[in-house]
């Protein structure tokens, strides 16, 4: 146990958790709207306000099983004191300004969990780290873009061959609806996985102060704060990244955004009930390629999703590295 916060304090720490949880759902728009918006089949203001909403009711869904492997599961819980917490989510916010600046669509779950892994370790070595948890996190980095990318490219493929001697312009108009179904699970995925890493550290960080007495959970004023934070930030909309995944990767037609947000959501639902902290942009972008490389190879500009790619290897080392400098000024003038 920490030493205690002042209540002023303490409400400073969970408005910066705040800051993230808003800045994750401004940089994580693109998942569920940018084939929505590349394909025309909403404006962006109407596109944006309806992702928003699912991403606030996620709760009605989800448990907080991600929550709790973000609380404890990553770093162990007696290492996550104030100076940890704070340290984490600076460095994950500074990562995710500079990514949103520049257009990227990195991802918001890995920079909190490399800003969680770099504080952590300079506070109490690589000892602090729950390394099944970390491992299995870490696997589904790589899975989670790759199942995107597969599942993706095999429903175009399945889709393709069903409706082989259909008249394209006679079944468009199923598929533009049936990509508005699919967009909105993947605002409901993303609002039930990504709220849940920003309720996590909250919760821990109120254990660490000994309001949860001596057992860790979520409470329900903490999930409904987070959902609506995360919600307010896809409302508000990262018009630079819609724009590098909904047309800059792969052009994207309705049959194909239908593919992409459904081979999406599909891995976004698996991961968030099993309790893995997956990253919606990675596993969304490994589903739009996938249907891009479905028509053909040339069809996916290589190079942008080759930056990309290298955002990701980048992300965790990035963002640990700037928790560390903000854990250590944090301890420096706390």
């Amino acid at each position: 146990m920490t030493a205690a916060l002042s209540l002023p304090a303490l409400i400073g720490m969970i408005a910066v958790a705040l800051a993230f949880d808003f800045l994750n759902g401004l940089h994580d728009t693109a998942n569920s709207i940018a084939t929505l918006v590349s394909t025309r089949m909403l404006r962006p203001r109407y596109a944006v306000i309806w992702a928003a909403c699912f991403n606030f009711i996620a709760f009605l869904v989800f448990g907080v099983h991600v929550a709790r492997t973000i609380g404890v599961g990553i770093v162990s819980a007696d290492v996550m004191d104030t100076h940890v917490i704070f340290g984490a989510l600076m460095g994950a916010i500074f990562w995710n300004l500079i990514t949103w600046w520049a257009g990227i669509p990195s991802s918001s779950s890995h920079a909190l969990i490399g800003g969680l892994v770099g504080a952590g370790t300079v506070k109490a070595g690589v000892g602090s780290i729950v390394w099944p948890g970390l491992i299995t996190t870490g696997a589904f980095m790589v899975l989670s873009p790759l199942l995107g990318f597969l599942l993706a490219l095999l429903l175009v493929l399945a889709v393709s061959w069903a409706f082989v001697r259909a008249n394209p312009r006679a079944v468009e108009p199923t598929f533009q609806w049936l990509q508005f179904a699919a967009a909105s699970l993947i605002s409901l995925g993303h609002g039930g996985n990504d709220a849940q890493k920003t309720m996590g550290i909250i919760a821990v960080l109120l254990f660490s102060q000994g309001y949860l007495g001596g057992e860790f959970y979520v409470p329900f004023w903490v999930v409904l704060v987070c959902q609506a934070t995360i919600g307010l930030g896809t409302f508000i909309g990262g018009w630079r990244i819609v724009r590098t995944v909904g047309s800059k990767i792969t052009r994207i037609t309705p049959v194909q955004g239908f593919c992409a947000s459904a081979g999406g959501a599909i891995m976004l639902f698996a991961a968030t009930f099993l309790g893995i902290p997956v990253s919606t942009t990675h596993t969304v972008t490994g589903a739009v390629i996938g249907v891009g490389a479905a028509r053909k190879a040339s069809a996916v500009r290589w190079n942008v999703a080759g930056n990309i790619v290298i955002a990701w290897i980048v992300t965790l080392p990035a963002s640990a590295l700037m928790a560390a400098l903000c854990y250590l000024l944090s301890k420096a003038f706390g």
